[in-house]
């Protein structure tokens, strides 16, 4: 009963902090699938490339979260942005490129190679067979990924509170520091809420996009 008058009397900051939590996934998020995409189609082209991209991106999430946002701290800070959202930003950014680059080289070398002949004997360019065929078979698995990033994002942004990125993880830290068991379990549940709605808005977003033909 506390907890929940303490979030009742708090619904206000719960919101400030949850918009800057959504702020902060939606930027890293945005930019990894503008990085990670166009990266996953073109390692699909190269074996040895693609081996060595997925396993990189293997160990920058083996990395763990605080570690690379301790990182970021003294990489940024001669540019102005030791700590805050953009350190958050970049980290979550690194942590996003495997579930996407790995579903993106996965669903594109998968098409069918049936389709591809069937794409080139139309006359088909390669960009066109991306577009038009690759593109469009592989896209439910690429937002696989992305939902895959999103929910990890989320969490991971949780703990970037601690280098003053604010967003909901606020709650946890306080809640930690001040042995405050109303505010961990809000911000606990408060990240946990955002995460299932976003994971199941991307879900209906991914179906809406998905092609009838292969739903």
């Amino acid at each position: 009963m506390e907890t929940l008058s303490f979030a009742a009397e708090n619904w206000q900051v719960i919101l400030e902090r949850g918009g800057e939590h959504i702020v902060i996934v939606a930027a890293a998020v945005g930019i990894a699938i503008l990085t990670a995409v166009p990266l996953g189609i073109a390692i699909t082209q190269n074996r040895r490339a693609a081996d060595a991209v997925l396993y990189a991106a293997s160990i920058l999430i083996t990395i763990p979260s605080v570690a690379l946002f301790g990182i970021m701290i003294p990489l940024l800070a001669p540019f102005g942005h030791g700590i805050g959202a953009v350190p958050a930003v970049v980290a979550i950014v690194l942590y996003s490129q495997l579930p996407i680059v790995r579903n993106t080289y996965t669903a594109i070398a998968d098409v069918d190679p049936a389709l591809r002949e069937a794409a080139i004997g139309m006359g088909m360019r390669p960009f066109q067979r991306l577009r038009q065929v690759e593109i469009p078979l592989a896209l439910p698995v690429i937002m696989a990924g992305v939902r895959t990033a999103v929910v990890m994002s989320i969490g991971v942004t949780a703990i970037a509170a601690y280098i003053g990125a604010g967003g909901l993880g606020t709650f946890i830290s306080r809640g930690i520091a001040q042995s405050d068991p109303r505010q961990l379990v809000t911000g606990a549940v408060a990240v946990s809420l955002l995460a299932i709605v976003a994971d199941l808005g991307l879900g209906a977003l991914q179906r809406a996009l998905t092609s009838r033909g292969i739903r």
